[in-house]
């Protein structure tokens, strides 16, 4: 019987084949630990009386949430991070010295390879399947369990099968693909599954577009998402300074089992807007605009949308115009290296000409956490992948999320746009 990319990837790891509902015990090549989760574990692992990690440069501390500290509580958190990474000299461990969201500077630092598993305490670990590895989110104790035996427990996934055809549209991105699907599934229509993305699509959509595309597996219940390795993964691997290990490449057999099928013709779709409460209330653009949604905020950044092409699309549309009066302009890049690259493209000159403010790299606004927190029935437009009540600030504000180009025209107008109509 045929395997599906992730059953191949866990076949590999425990040196059998095993398949969808099997109970493995899996070593793990990438263990990732930020500023809000690493301090459970960390407490774990000196409770437990442990003095020795079992992988100590398979092991990542990221803190990205609430850096720099916008608190007492937050500046302790991170001492405690920052404590037991000098204490064990680890390698991968960043802050605000070469700071970034982890999701996405692990990725640019090469320290996630295709054939990788991976686990971090934070949902949106699922992006890093776009490099053709299984990553998944675990709960703290779990990452301590990582770090000390260096492998955990896993039920390997049934696989949902997703076909892309067709070649998107302008201003149809990664970001509404995953949103389309997940207004299918539903939040929990993917549960404890992997979320396995193909179709010819696939060749037309950037690394950019594939971290988003797997960053929001989770929004659907999934337990990863995953894109197998090709030309652009290549491409983009090639560019790294250096990478960790050699990558292990996996592609699903033609004769793979698949508990579900969704195809999705693309070139029919346009941009998808998920409206209040819920990352699966998903509508189109031109019904938005039909709604005449006026917003007070809009917010380009995060794990899912807080890369480089996310500033380019958003300079094109917003250069020589102005953010409407009444609307804030954020823009969070993913790290520092975004940040310069986009500086020195012009990007965030031409930004920042047109009423943005511009953060350092950070979760921040995302979830509420710090700058750009929403007043009571405020509303905001964001690139980010949870709408949820409260996620943002107060529990009468609303957001809208979008990709990239929808959010920059927004800004102009000060309601939900279709930016091909600009």
């Amino acid at each position: 019987m045929g395997q599906t990319i992730t059953e191949k990837i866990f076949s590999e790891h425990v040196g059998k084949k095993v398949y969808a509902g099997e109970i493995v015990r899996s070593p793990i090549d990438m263990v990732i630990g930020n500023d809000i989760t690493t301090p459970i574990s960390i407490r774990a692992f000196e409770e437990g009386g442990f003095k020795k990690l079992a992988n100590p440069d398979g092991f990542a501390i990221v803190l990205d949430h609430f850096i720099p500290a916008k608190d007492i509580a937050s500046a302790n958190q991170a001492k405690i991070s920052r404590d037991f990474a000098l204490k064990y000299n680890l390698k991968n461990f960043f802050d605000e010295k070469d700071m970034g969201i982890e999701h996405a500077l692990l990725p640019e630092k090469g320290l996630v390879i295709p054939g990788d598993v991976i686990i971090g305490a934070d949902s949106h670990t699922c992006t890093h399947g776009a490099l053709g590895a299984f990553s998944t989110g675990m709960g703290s104790t779990d990452i301590s369990f990582g770090m000390i035996t260096g492998g955990n427990w896993f039920k390997v996934p049934e696989s949902i099968k997703v076909v892309f055809n067709g070649r998107p549209s302008k201003y149809v991105t990664g970001k509404d693909l995953i949103l389309e699907i997940i207004r299918i599934l539903g939040v929990d229509g993917a549960l404890y599954k992997a979320l396995e993305f193909t179709g010819d699509t696939i060749k037309y959509l950037s690394m950019d577009d594939r971290f988003s595309l797997c960053n929001m597996a989770i929004e659907a219940g999934a337990k990863n998402g995953i894109v197998a390795y090709d030309e652009i993964t290549k491409e983009f691997l090639d560019s790294r300074d250096s990478l960790r290990a050699e990558p292990k490449i996996h592609y699903s057999d033609e004769d793979a089992v698949y508990c579900q099928e969704i195809v999705i013709d693309v070139e029919k779709l346009e941009p998808v807007i998920a409206y209040p409460y819920l990352p699966s209330n998903g509508h189109s653009v031109s019904q938005a605009v039909k709604d005449d949604i006026k917003v007070d905020q809009v917010f380009i950044g995060s794990c899912t949308n807080g890369r480089l092409s996310d500033f380019k699309v958003a300079a094109e549309i917003l250069k020589d115009k102005k953010v409407a009066r009444h609307v804030r302009l954020i823009l969070t890049p993913g790290t520092q290296k975004i940040l310069r690259e986009a500086t020195k493209l012009g990007y965030i000159d031409t930004l920042v000409d047109a009423g943005a403010v511009v953060s350092n790299p950070t979760c921040g606004a995302c979830l509420g956490g710090y700058m750009g927190i929403l007043g009571d029935n405020e509303v905001c437009i964001s690139t980010t992948n949870r709408n949820f009540v409260g996620r943002m600030g107060s529990r009468s504000s609303k957001i809208y999320l979008a990709n990239s180009a929808v959010a920059a025209a927004s800004a102009i107008s000060g309601y939900i746009t279709d930016p091909r109509s600009l």
